[in-house]
């Protein structure tokens, strides 16, 4: 999803990023860039994020493969400024290992649960699972929209008269994020998916709840991030996780 992109050549540079950043602590342990997901585990907990699709602006080798895992997760993290996107989304990753640590508290309702639908007053951007039954009657954004979906363009038009707002993870990969956010500031805003970082930071840039995973079997999920896995099978080996604002 590319909606609004704020990313540059030189990578993440919006001060979200650096927001979710500060702080960051603890050493990778592995690092998996996989077809969908792209995993880092830290001491404390595991981050996921979507891995940029092949053909994508950015989108070539890895400069130094075999030597991130081992690394701080800060140092990872830094690579949110980089022009290779696998680098971006190790440090998105790396980001959450922090974050969605296995005692992090919260609620298990999923994000999808925690709006209403009061059609295109709701907006979705991206399609997730089973939103046909949660949430059949909101405008849902895409990027290569279905029959009853709207293209990205409509985001200038729906965003500032929404009254609620999805927004998948995947935007933070590909820098959409903060303009998406921005265009939207009365919305209440729920970030969903498994690449979400479970940070309070993210409270300070209009998001109200941000709902993602926080794994539990760390060997499992490297696996299935290995073997090209979806979110159904990470799911086996996760739980659903929201935090509010307060």
């Amino acid at each position: 999803m590319t909606v609004v992109n704020d990313s540059t050549p030189s990578g993440l540079t919006a001060p979200l990023y650096d927001a979710l950043a500060g702080g960051v602590t603890g050493t990778a342990s592995r690092v998996i860039v996989g077809l969908n997901w792209t995993l880092v585990a830290g001491p404390d907990g595991t981050g996921l994020t979507h891995t940029p699709t092949r053909g994508t602006n950015g989108c070539r080798a890895l400069p130094d493969p075999g030597n991130y895992a081992g690394r701080d997760l800060s140092l990872l993290a830094a690579l949110r400024t980089s022009d290779n996107i696998f680098e971006t989304a190790i440090s998105i990753a790396a980001v959450n290992a922090f974050h969605n640590r296995r005692d992090r508290i919260g609620t298990a309702e999923n994000g999808l649960d925690l709006v209403p639908d009061n059609g295109n007053k709701t907006v979705i951007i991206g399609r997730f699972p089973g939103l046909e039954k949660r949430l059949p009657g909101a405008a849902v954004i895409e990027r290569e929209p279905g029959p009853n979906d709207f293209p990205e363009s409509a985001a200038e038009s729906l965003l500032p008269q929404c009254e609620h707002l999805v927004i998948t993870a995947s935007t933070m990969v590909d820098g959409a994020l903060p303009g998406l956010l921005s265009l939207a500031p009365q919305a209440f805003t729920v970030l969903l998916g498994p690449g979400t970082p479970l940070s309070p930071a993210l409270f300070d840039f209009g998001i109200d709840i941000v709902s993602g995973l926080v794994v539990e079997d760390l060997d499992a999920t490297a696996s299935v991030v290995a073997e090209g896995g979806a979110v159904r099978a990470l799911k086996r080996h996760a739980r659903n996780l929201s935090v509010f604002k307060s």
